[in-house]
């Protein structure tokens, strides 16, 4: 029952997206890290230790919770009724995945860099990106939308595609919620560096083979929806550690090497300067149209993910 539960669900999100009027699983996770967070930190001393020991209760905690929340929910729903358990777990499938909702907002970057109305742009883009976004220029905006594409492939896409194949919605929420818990406190800055440490790291080792799985599907994209595979291997070859993350640069390698364009490079992040090694060559000016190209393979990406996943399911599981 799995594998339907994961293909309807790819396929709600294919059509619909996330729309806004629907509560979403990971507004009320944030919600939760919010609340954690003000309760932990006053019960520990102000220190290296005391804040890293509150983060990693956080990091316990909110998987766990998740854990008992979506996995309970499930095996309640289905001994109440096995289709009303097929169906919260085709729901939560769904909300899951970031796919559409992913393409887009990209898209809506586009746009506004079509229209050359670059204020109304950079704030479409500080919508999906964390660093500072004022004073990007047009290259600068692109290709902050573009990177985001390439990196959330593999966190909104691959990752809890993957894991729910395995094990379902419950699975699938766990993955988000140390997602979420990355993107909220796993900074390298004063406020969160030992605080969100430990979340970081979960993050990294949840992240760490679907994030390779991610780069794979996408260079086997370019190849199929008309880009440069050969080269997005050979860049994905020699870029693939050029982050600090272990994880970021796989799919963003990839991604630059197939559109034959650079990515990365120095950035700002709460008004402080970040050096971040380049990623990709520039064989060409970046456009916006990059933007629509890295949609092409994002969507080619996911279908040749959700394919080989079910089979993979079908036949092993």
């Amino acid at each position: 029952m799995i594998k339907y539960a994961v293909l309807f669900g790819f396929l709600l999100d294919f059509l619909l997206g996330d729309p806004a009027w629907m509560p979403h699983p990971v507004v009320y996770m944030g919600k939760a890290i919010t609340k954690l967070e003000a309760f932990l930190r006053p019960c520990f001393p102000k220190t290296e230790k005391g804040e890293f020991i509150a983060g990693c209760i956080l990091a316990v905690v909110l998987p766990v919770g998740s854990l008992v929340f979506f996995g309970g929910v499930c095996l309640i729903a289905y001994r109440i009724n096995p289709v009303f358990g097929f169906l919260l777990q085709t729901f939560w499938c769904w909300q899951a995945l970031a796919m559409k909702g992913l393409a887009q907002e990209s898209r809506k970057v586009y746009l506004e860099l079509e229209k050359e109305d670059l204020p109304a742009a950079r704030k479409a883009v500080s919508r999906i990106v964390g660093r500072d976004t004022a004073e990007l220029t047009e290259e600068g905006v692109t290709k902050a939308a573009v990177e985001t594409v390439a990196e959330n492939f593999s966190d909104g896409v691959l990752a809890p595609l993957y894991y729910m194949l395995i094990g379902g919605a419950p699975l699938a929420m766990i993955y988000k919620s140390i997602n979420t818990m990355d993107s909220m406190v796993g900074y390298k800055n004063e406020k969160y560096l030992y605080f969100g440490r430990m979340a970081a790291k979960l993050d990294d080792a949840a992240n760490y083979l679907p994030s390779r799985i991610a780069a794979l599907f996408w260079i086997l994209s370019a190849a199929v929806t008309g880009f440069d595979g050969k080269h997005a291997w050979k860049i994905w070859r020699r870029d693939c550690r050029n982050h600090a993350s272990p994880n970021s640069a796989q799919t963003e390698s990839a991604c630059a090497g197939a559109l034959g364009i650079q990515l990365a490079g120095p950035a700002y992040y709460f008004g402080k300067k970040y050096e971040k090694p380049y990623i990709g060559d520039a064989l060409r000016p970046m456009e916006p149209k990059d933007i629509l190209r890295a949609n092409r393979m994002l969507y080619g990406a996911g279908f040749l993910s959700l394919a080989v996943g079910l089979v993979i399911r079908t036949l092993f599981f």
